[in-house]
């Protein structure tokens, strides 16, 4: 069972925002010219590069995109060139909103499926959902498709024109550049398998 210092301390072995400076130092990139090229706010980069912030999954994307690498490198110890990769329950890393994100971040909780092979083109996550009144969704939208199976409790889809409710064993395939956010029906928390594509 995971704890809130397990989280944390798994968390700062990811050094998310040194992995971040180290790629915007290899292409010799200004803090302002990666906001430019990921359209995220400059103030919120230094925050994440500082350790203050942790970017949620939609921001790394962006990052990602940016840098042109997979999102597993985000995620991994050592960059390995592999064709087959199995990621044991015990490698897999946590993530979840801290007291020290800003505002209007999404507060998911997710867990990386697989995070040694970088190259991949799809990134698979096994995300918890919270239940929350529909005025807190946080709405996101990034380059790709996005594949949802959910295992447990009900799950809301909304995007600004159609809800959907899914059920455990529903699923949903859309292209995630349609502005789009979730929340758990009901009490405690919806529990799915997600997958996310990106182009490249």
């Amino acid at each position: 069972m995971h704890t809130a210092d397990d989280a944390g301390h798994e968390l700062k072995d990811l050094k998310l925002g040194q992995k971040i400076k180290e790629l915007r130092d290899k292409y010799r990139l200004t803090t302002q010219d990666l906001a430019a090229r990921t359209g995220l706010d400059k103030e919120l980069l230094a925050n994440m590069e500082s350790g203050a912030v942790i970017p949620p999954v939609a921001t790394l994307l962006k990052l990602a995109k940016a840098f042109h690498v997979g999102l597993a490198y985000f995620f991994e110890d050592e960059p390995l060139g592999v064709k087959i990769s199995l990621t044991r329950k015990t490698d897999r890393k946590r993530l979840e909103r801290r007291p020290h994100h800003m505002s209007g971040e999404v507060t998911y909780v997710y867990e990386t499926l697989e995070n040694k092979k970088p190259d991949k083109h799809m990134e698979p996550f096994l995300v918890e959902f919270p239940a929350m009144a529909t005025e807190d969704m946080v709405f996101v939208s990034h380059e790709g498709e996005e594949f949802v199976y959910l295992m447990e409790g009900r799950l809301e889809f909304r995007t600004p024109d159609r809800v959907e409710i899914l059920e455990p064993g529903d699923s949903i395939y859309f292209d995630s550049e349609v502005s789009h956010s979730f929340r758990c029906v009901g009490e405690g928390t919806a529990k799915a398998v997600v997958v996310v594509w990106s182009r490249p």
